[in-house]
C-alpha cells in the first residue's frame, strides 16, 4: 500500500432527486497537510466536517477540494414583500403630494425606494441529510485520488531502489579504493615526517605509533559502516504500511552528513570524484523523496 506519492487527483458525483453532488480532490507536495475547502456559502457549516474526512486520509500535502451542487435546490435566498407597510409608505406619499400640491401620481417605484418593502431570507437547508449525500460523492473522489497516489507511489518506490542501488554500487567502489587508499596515506605521512625530522633523533617505535595515529584520522571504516546501516533503513522505511516521507527525508540528511565526512578525511582526487557521483545519487533520491507522503 505505501509509499504514496502526494501528487493526485478523485472526481466523485452522487445524484438524489433532482440535485447533484460533485466532488473534486486535487493534492500536490507540501510539507505539511495544508487544506483549501470550496463550497456553497450556505453549506460553510460542513466545512470542518469536510476538513476532518481529509486529515484522515492525508498525513501531508497540498489538498483542494471543491464541492458544488448542481441541479434543482430549494436553498436559494428567498425574497418576500411587505404589503401592509407598501400600503402605508403609498399613504404617505399621496397625502405628503396632496399637501405639497404635486399633481403628479404616486408611482410603483416611489414605494419601491422606501425601506424593508422587499426583504430577502437564508434558507437553511437541512444539514444531515445533505451532508449523506456530500459524504457519497467526498468518498469516491477520495478513493479515486488515494488510487492513483497508490499507483504513483509504487513507481515512485522503484525509482528510490533504483537509485538506492546506484549509490550503493558507488559505495562499493569507493570501499574497494579505501585500504589502497589508507595504506598510500600511511607511506606519505611516514615519509613527510622523516624529512620534517631529519637530523633528529626519534624512537623509531614512537614514529611508527604517530604516523599510525595520523594515518587512523583516514579510516572511514565507520562512515561506511553507518550509509550501510542507512541504506537497509531506507529499504525498511519503503516496505512500512504507514506515511514515511518526513522519515526518509531525515535518513537523506544523515546519507550526506557520512558522505562529507568521508571528503573531509580522504583528500584524495579519485575519492573526490567518487564522492560527487555519491551526492549526484543523494540529491536524486531527495527529488523523489519530496513527493512521497
Amino acid at each position: 500500500m505505501r509509499p504514496r506519492s502526494m501528487t493526485g487527483f478523485g472526481r466523485g458525483e452522487v445524484t438524489v432527486d433532482d440535485r447533484v453532488w460533485v466532488a473534486e480532490i486535487r493534492t500536490v507536495n507540501h510539507r505539511y497537510l495544508d487544506q483549501r475547502v470550496i463550497m456553497p456559502r450556505v453549506f460553510s457549516g460542513l466545512e470542518d466536517r469536510v476538513r476532518k474526512i481529509i486529515a484522515s486520509n492525508h498525513d501531508r500535502g497540498r489538498v483542494d477540494v471543491v464541492l458544488q451542487l448542481q441541479g434543482e435546490s430549494d436553498f436559494g435566498p428567498r425574497l418576500s414583500v411587505n404589503t401592509d407597510l407598501a400600503r402605508q409608505y403609498h399613504s404617505c406619499l399621496q397625502r405628503l403630494k396632496s399637501e405639497l400640491n404635486i399633481n403628479t401620481p404616486v408611482e410603483l417605484s416611489d414605494v419601491l425606494t422606501m425601506k424593508d418593502i422587499i426583504s430577502q431570507a437564508e434558507q437553511s437547508p437541512d444539514f444531515d441529510r445533505e451532508w449523506k449525500v456530500i459524504c457519497g460523492a467526498l468518498d469516491i473522489a477520495i478513493n479515486e485520488c488515494c488510487l492513483m497516489r497508490e499507483q504513483e507511489g509504487r513507481a515512485l518506490k522503484e525509482e528510490l531502489l533504483d537509485r538506492l542501488e546506484s549509490f550503493s554500487y558507488c559505495l562499493d567502489t569507493l570501499q574497494e579504493r579505501v585500504p589502497g587508499l589508507v595504506e598510500a596515506r600511511h607511506g606519505d605521512i611516514k615519509e613527510r615526517l622523516v624529512r620534517l625530522l631529519e637530523g633528529v633523533e626519534m624512537d623509531p617505535m614512537r614514529l611508527a605509533q604517530e604516523v599510525a595515529l595520523m594515518a587512523d584520522k583516514s579510516d572511514v571504516t565507520e562512515e561506511l559502516v553507518r550509509l550501510r546501516s542507512h541504506i537497509g533503513q531506507f529499504i525498511g522505511f519503503l516496505d512500512l504500511g504507514e506515511p514515511v516521507g518526513r522519515r526518509l527525508d531525515f535518513l537523506l540528511q544523515e546519507f550526506l552528513r557520512e558522505v562529507n565526512t568521508i571528503a573531509s578525511k580522504i583528500a584524495n582526487a579519485e575519492v573526490a570524484h567518487m564522492i560527487v557521483e555519491l551526492k549526484n545519487e543523494i540529491e536524486k533520491l531527495r527529488e523523489q523523496v519530496q513527493n512521497i507522503e
